[in-house]
């Protein structure tokens, strides 16, 4: 079942559920790991029941769990959790997303784990870590949005708190965690051990802060929401046109000058206060209406086309529809299908890391049915 890629031959036993830890899982799979999905009896991953449903079955589910098998156990039973500990001995990598001390309860913590399995990789992914005063604390994504200062730099000035349109408090978690999981088995390689891998979901979060935190360690200011642009470059954000927004991001002085010269207003690059950077930050809104002055005389298309053509970064603001549909997309194959034998061909995002050594499918295999795999992987313990 397994993609050509780097991980071909490492297993992966996975223990997690939702978004956070099987993100992680997937990033695994789409690099080659085979990973065995171990799901709770009769109802499986929570995200099973998450919409939107696709003739009857998850979207949600198959988007992030494709590629991967499915064995259902009950870790306090002792027949499974002797089926459990098998898979243990053949596995590379167990990965979980429990709180902390929901592994330990089970036996089944870094400490037990260690000694009885020397190379095994263990990563941990859950809100908190495993240390530290909020440690056994539940968190989804939007709890950790919040604690994590993410929600307060989002939105507009005024306006109410704003969630990132995304998940991004479980997928850098995800992320983080399968950086963790691929240093692990580089460093396996030459010391023959097993680590444990913690990350934290709100350790995620204030990773990702970058010139928030960055101002407020310089400056004692405590930033907020800025709405469509930047904190420091300017101009860098999202402008009116005459029939939507562009957005223009003129990152230097010498991108600035060139943006000027396309909107026919050279001498705007030489006035005091937008000769540079700082210049520009101390006149921003002054900068924004003379821009949006020349740029609402023509549609958003025709200053594509110009600023594209003179080397301005710029963009439109797609929705969902139009993003797919855009041309770049479909030439890295940022769009594959699975194929499930009840509910045909679904489309989702491929894997943005492209390897110049293994191939790219545009196909993957389905998400599991809860415990399709059974048969197949007990009969590779009893061999």
């Amino acid at each position: 079942m397994t993609v050509p890629g780097p991980l071909n031959g490492i297993t992966v036993i996975d223990l997690t559920r939702v978004l956070a830890g099987p993100y992680c899982t997937m990033v695994l799979a789409d690099l080659g790991a085979r990973v065995i999905k171990v799901e709770v009896p009769e109802k499986g991953d929570d995200a099973r029941a998450f919409g939107p449903f696709f003739e009857g079955k998850s979207a949600y589910f198959m988007s992030i769990n494709r590629g991967k098998e499915s064995l259902a156990l009950n870790l306090k039973d002792e027949t499974d959790r002797a089926t459990f500990e098998a898979l243990l001995e053949d596995a590379d990598v167990l990965v979980e997303n429990y709180r902390g001390g929901t592994m330990e309860r089970l036996g089944y913590g870094w400490e037990s784990l260690h000694p009885r399995y020397p190379k095994l990789i263990y990563a941990a992914c859950s809100g908190f870590g495993h240390t530290g005063p909020y440690a056994e604390r539940p968190a989804y994504d939007m709890v950790v949005q919040g604690l994590g200062g993410v929600m307060s730099l989002t939105g507009h000035p005024g306006g109410p708190p704003t969630r990132v349109g995304t998940s991004i408090g479980d997928i850098t978690a995800g992320l983080f965690t399968s950086i963790g999981v691929s240093s692990a088995l580089h460093h396996r390689n030459t010391s023959g051990e097993g680590m444990k891998i913690d990350v934290a979901m709100l350790d995620c979060q204030l990773a990702i802060l970058e010139n928030a935190l960055a101002r407020y360690f310089a400056t004692g200011d405590v930033p907020g929401p800025l709405g469509a642009r930047h904190p420091t470059i300017v101009p860098f954000q999202s402008y009116e046109t005459a029939d939507g927004h562009v957005i223009i991001a003129a990152g230097n002085d010498a991108l600035f000058a060139t943006l000027c010269t396309a909107l026919e207003c050279p001498d705007l690059a030489n006035e005091a206060r937008f000769k540079d950077n700082d210049a520009r930050g101390e006149h921003v809104e002054e900068l924004k209406v003379e821009m949006e002055q020349r740029l609402k005389r023509q549609p958003t298309e025709h200053w594509l086309d110009l600023l594209a053509n003179a080397g301005v970064p710029c963009a439109p603001i797609n929705n969902v529809a139009q993003v797919l549909a855009d041309p770049q997309i479909a030439a890295r194959n940022m769009v594959i299908e699975t194929h499930d034998p009840d509910v045909g061909s679904l489309r989702m995002a491929g894997n943005p890391i492209k390897l110049s050594a293994f191939d790219d499918p545009s196909t993957r295999q389905p998400a599991p049915d809860l415990d399709q795999h059974r048969a197949g992987i007990l009969g590779s313990l009893k061999e």
